[in-house]
C-alpha cells in the first residue's frame, strides 16, 4: 500500500449521535459496553493501556478489561512485567476502548491502584487451567532464549500440579484504573464527531463538557 492510498482511507460516520445523558459516566459506559456485547464484536473488552516509563517515555499495549464499577476499570497481569513495573513507579494510566463497528471509542484517564488480594484470588481461580499454569510459566517481559523454554516450564508445571489446586502467584494480580476523566466519542458525518467529557471534581461530582471534534 502506498502512502497516498493510506491518506485516502476514510469512513463517513453515520450510525448515531451522542446527547448528554446520565450524570454518571459509569452508567454511560455500561450502556455502551452492553451494546458492544450485543453487537457481537470481537473482544469488546479489549482496551489500549498507556503507561509511562521512569524516564517519561510512553508505552502502550492491548489488555483485557475484566471488571468495572464505580470504583474503576480492572485488568490482571504479572506485577513484574514491564507494565507492572511502570505502574508501580508511576501509578497513573490511560485506557482507550475502540468499538469500530459502532463508530465509538471511550478514553479513560486516572490513577492506578492494585486490586485486593481477594479479588485477584477469585478471578485467578476462574481462569482456564492453561491460563493459571501460564501465570507461573511465563516470566513476562523478560528475555528468553527460545519458545522451548516456555513449553518446558509448562510441561513441568502440568506434572507438578496434576490433580492439585493451582495457587495464585504472589507476583500476579489486578490493577484498577480509578478514573478522573472519561471521554465518550461517537463518529458523525463530515468529521463533526460528538465528544462528551466527564471530569471528576473534588466534591465527587462529575462535570460534563461537550468538546469540539
Amino acid at each position: 500500500m502506498t502512502i497516498q492510498s493510506i491518506a485516502d482511507l476514510r469512513i463517513n460516520y453515520t450510525q448515531a449521535g451522542l446527547e448528554q445523558g446520565d450524570s454518571s459516566p459509569f452508567k454511560q459506559f455500561e450502556l455502551w459496553f452492553n451494546q458492544a456485547l450485543a453487537a457481537d464484536l470481537l473482544e469488546p473488552n479489549a482496551m489500549t493501556l498507556a503507561t509511562v516509563t521512569s524516564e517519561g517515555k510512553p508505552n502502550a499495549r492491548i489488555v483485557l478489561l475484566k471488571g468495572f464499577d464505580t470504583r474503576g476499570f480492572v485488568f490482571y497481569t504479572n506485577y513484574r512485567s514491564q507494565k507492572g513495573q511502570e505502574l508501580a513507579a508511576n501509578p497513573h494510566a490511560a485506557l482507550v476502548f475502540l468499538w469500530g463497528d459502532l463508530e465509538r471509542q471511550v478514553r479513560v484517564v486516572g490513577r492506578v491502584e492494585k486490586a485486593t488480594e481477594q479479588e485477584a484470588d477469585t478471578y485467578f481461580q476462574s481462569r482456564p487451567l492453561g491460563s493459571r499454569l501460564g501465570a507461573w510459566a511465563s516470566t513476562q517481559s523478560e528475555v528468553i532464549t527460545s519458545r522451548e523454554v516456555l513449553e518446558t516450564r509448562m510441561k513441568a508445571l502440568e506434572t507438578e500440579y496434576q490433580g492439585r489446586e493451582i495457587p495464585r502467584p504472589d507476583h500476579w494480580g489486578g490493577f484498577r484504573v480509578v478514573p478522573t476523566e472519561i471521554e465518550f466519542w461517537q463518529g458523525r458525518p463530515s468529521r463533526l464527531h460528538d465528544r462528551l467529557r466527564y471530569q471528576l471534581q473534588e466534591n465527587g461530582e462529575w462535570v460534563i463538557d461537550r468538546l469540539a471534534p
